[in-house]
């Protein structure tokens, strides 16, 4: 007797309308119709809230790892963590907004040279992320070290089907500008990227987003490098991982998945938002 489940249905999966993920009914969306300052302060308590959540995960390696948000009024300058401050000391206050020369214009402390490159350059080639995350995580840099992209071999690793890159080269830590041109590059439009013998790098339309994404892409390396240490992980079909992808990849889903992250990091650490 098999116990394969004979689909019934005639049309495509793609054919259906996308309805896990969406607002309303209860569901909460974003703020919308912020004016400017209220709009920086929300982009700039998600990104003290994410480098905190990185903290808690044991995102941090040394003086390595760092996180932008695009500043709402001024589109070529982001808020950035302070080089060689703890992601778990990181508050609201803390945060330095740099510009595309490279020159902090708001706060204390000076700015990780690599990471200025990589966020820099980033925030010009792609004027619609709004936040950028890249740390020295453990799974990543095991799975850069391989070379391999995130494989659909589960639904939560859908979200990066099709929309993330792979940077095949290594230019050395990024402290000049022609890396982080090349990241850039290769990154193109996709959401993520794995950059081979470096580690993972996300993107979002918010500081959540992106903090999203990269605390996911990092247990879909880990899932994936179990799954390949036990046997031969077993990849969906294009049209499946496709569909999966719509329900669990949109940016809309990144900001909700990041909401229980945020009431439980603010509720641990009501500290951070000052």
């Amino acid at each position: 007797m098999s116990n394969t489940v004979e689909s019934t249905e005639e049309t495509s999966l793609l054919d259906r309308p996308a309805s896990i993920v969406k607002p309303g009914a209860g569901v909460p969306g974003p703020p919308t119709g912020l004016n400017i300052e209220d709009e920086r302060r929300l982009r700039k308590r998600e990104l003290a809230a994410s480098l905190r959540l990185f903290g808690k995960f044991g995102f941090g390696e040394g003086v390595a790892g760092h996180m932008t948000v695009r500043d709402p009024e001024f589109q070529d300058e982001f808020w950035v963590n302070p080089f060689t401050m703890s992601f778990k000391a990181i508050r609201v206050s803390d945060l330095i907004r740099v510009n595309h020369a490279g020159r902090v214009v708001e706060g204390e402390g000076s700015v990780n040279l690599a990471g200025f490159f990589i966020h820099s350059e980033l925030h010009k080639a792609r004027p619609d992320v709004v936040a950028a995350s890249h740390t020295h995580s453990i799974y990543g840099r095991a799975l850069a070290s391989l070379g391999l992209p995130i494989l659909p071999i589960n639904q939560d690793a859908t979200a990066f089907y099709n929309d993330h890159a792979l940077y095949d080269f290594y230019g050395g830590p990024a402290g000049y500008r022609e890396e982080g041109e090349r990241i850039a590059a290769a990154l193109g439009d996709a959401k993520a990227a794995v950059l081979q013998n470096h580690g993972l790098l996300t993107t979002g339309q918010s500081a959540g987003e992106a903090a999203w994404w990269f605390i996911a892409m990092e247990r879909c390396a880990q899932v994936q490098l179990t799954a390949m240490a036990a046997g031969t992980p077993i990849e969906m079909d294009h049209e499946t991982a496709t569909f999966s992808h719509r329900e669990v990849g949109s940016a809309f889903a990144g900001w909700l998945s990041f909401r229980p992250l945020w009431d439980d990091i603010t509720r641990e650490h009501p500290e951070l938002l000052t």
